[in-house]
């Protein structure tokens, strides 16, 4: 029996911020999540491909393409795949209506949850000032970030060896640092108001790497995370519930040993 026998089904999953292309992408631990969960439909939310990144210099290590094979394969086996690009994979906004392999390229789209609820999903980048009004600003900062993953990288190598789990400097400054704070609230104000002008109950979205379920602003808020840092992603269920599944090592093993008491 094959890890995808295995596999953990729910209705839909929302993936989104991948970065396939740049040094910081986790693409691995993302293979081994799509080894062990699958959906009727999976929703990418923007950012799957760096497109910057790879202007920048080449990079494509064979994980990179094998989490490209996997999807690929999962809509070969019945599974739909819709791709709403975001800022950093901008060059496919040119290909919106067409398919690559069965994967649906489109602007935004509607899911209808099991309640009938409506979502609006869009990556997000449209209504973040520092990309629309500053991009010189949106690459500088995209250039700080990398830093910051460099560094965090070797921290948590650190912390490994120490048998210390997993750390986020950045997740941790979102949470804490003021005007990071201050730009979440604002980025999910303007989502959620967005969602309501096209008369739909939810957003779904991607963008700023900070994962959240919540009903703060009268709608529902749904943002993907990423998997650059905090490897997270959109699941649901059956009965319409939504969760967010973060993806440590410790999930991993709880999934296996799920598997291995079905088996």
């Amino acid at each position: 029996m094959t890890t995808e026998d295995n596999a953990h089904r729910f209705r839909t999953l929302f993936i989104s911020d991948v970065h396939l292309g740049a040094r910081g992408s986790q693409a691995e631990r993302l293979l081994d999540f799509l080894r062990w969960h699958d959906a009727d439909t999976i929703y990418l939310v923007g950012d799957i491909i760096d497109g910057w990144k790879i202007k920048s210099g080449w990079y494509w290590p064979q994980a990179h393409n094998d989490v490209v094979q996997k999807l690929l394969r999962k809509a070969r086996k019945g599974a739909r795949i819709v791709y709403v690009p975001g800022n950093h994979d901008e060059f496919l906004r040119g290909y919106y209506g067409t398919h690559f392999g069965g994967i649906e390229v489109v602007e935004n789209a509607i899911h209808t949850g099991v309640d009938e609820r409506r979502y609006l999903v869009i990556h997000g980048d449209h209504f973040d000032l520092v990309v629309t009004q500053a991009r010189w600003l949106a690459l500088l900062g995209d250039k700080a970030y990398d830093a910051a993953i460099v560094l965090n990288r070797w921290f948590n190598a650190i912390r490994r060896l120490l048998r210390m789990p997993y750390w986020s400097l950045s997740q941790w400054a979102k949470q804490r640092v003021k005007n990071a704070v201050n730009y979440i609230g604002a980025f999910e104000t303007t989502l959620a108001a967005e969602a309501a002008r096209h008369d739909t109950q939810g957003v779904i979205c991607g963008h700023i790497h900070h994962a959240a379920i919540h009903d703060k602003f009268g709608v529902c808020y749904i943002n993907c995370g990423d998997w650059v840092e905090s490897c997270t992603a959109i699941a649901e269920h059956e009965d319409g519930r939504m969760e967010i599944i973060t993806w440590t090592d410790a999930a991993q093993q709880q999934v296996q040993l799920l598997a291995a008491k079905a088996a």
